[in-house]
């Protein structure tokens, strides 16, 4: 479970829900063409400076997942740091019980 009893699915089903949030995958692309989380972009956090780019509005509800739940935790950390106001680390996809893309 995640922070509150929550876990990646949850999290999943509002940003399905919810208009406007971004789900950001932190994988790297080779990871990320493998299979990811549907309505999901990718910024790998080897070229993570790039978020800003990616998602300019630091108000903006933000969900960021890898594989285990670290990067994202790394990712969590940099976007917060950077000024973004509602970022959320829901964790890692091997949690996540939907179905992937390709």
């Amino acid at each position: 479970m995640g922070i509150f009893g929550k876990n990646i699915n949850n999290y999943i089903d509002e940003f399905k829900a919810e208009e406007g949030t971004v789900l950001v995958d932190v994988r790297e692309a080779d990871e990320y063409a493998s299979g990811r989380i549907p309505g999901s972009i990718n910024v790998p956090l080897s070229d993570f400076a790039r978020i800003e780019d990616e998602v300019p509005d630091k108000g903006t509800r933000t969900f960021v997942y890898c594989l285990s739940g670290g990067r994202s935790d790394m990712a969590a950390s940099f976007m917060k740091s950077k000024g973004y106001t509602d970022v959320t680390n829901i964790g890692g996809i091997v949690q996540y019980k939907g179905i992937l893309e390709s």
